[in-house]
């Protein structure tokens, strides 16, 4: 019989931090360590969305432009095409 590959893994338990927790400071009257990275993931949330909000409308804004571009460049290549006498467009076969 073959021998099956063994995975193992190890859990570590990770230290609670207390007072300044990357840069956020205890809050009186809460929970201590577990209320200060409760607040700090929530914090971090709120700001990554805030970044996705802000590349989204970024791009979408980037979208709308590209699009405009494309349309001023149709309606040059029409206007050339007019001037050349090609009023209907290019021929279709």
């Amino acid at each position: 019989f073959g021998s099956s590959p063994v995975v193992v893994c190890q859990v570590q338990r990770l230290p609670v931090f207390e007072g300044d927790f990357c840069g956020m400071s205890a809050v009186a009257g809460t929970d201590g360590p577990q209320q200060d990275l409760t607040q700090f993931v929530q914090e971090l949330l709120t700001d990554m969305q805030k970044r996705f909000t802000t590349m989204s409308d970024d791009i979408i804004g980037r979208v709308d432009e590209m699009g405009n571009r494309i349309d001023e460049l149709e309606k040059s290549i029409n206007d050339l095409m007019t001037q050349a006498g090609l009023e209907d467009g290019p021929r279709q076969e």
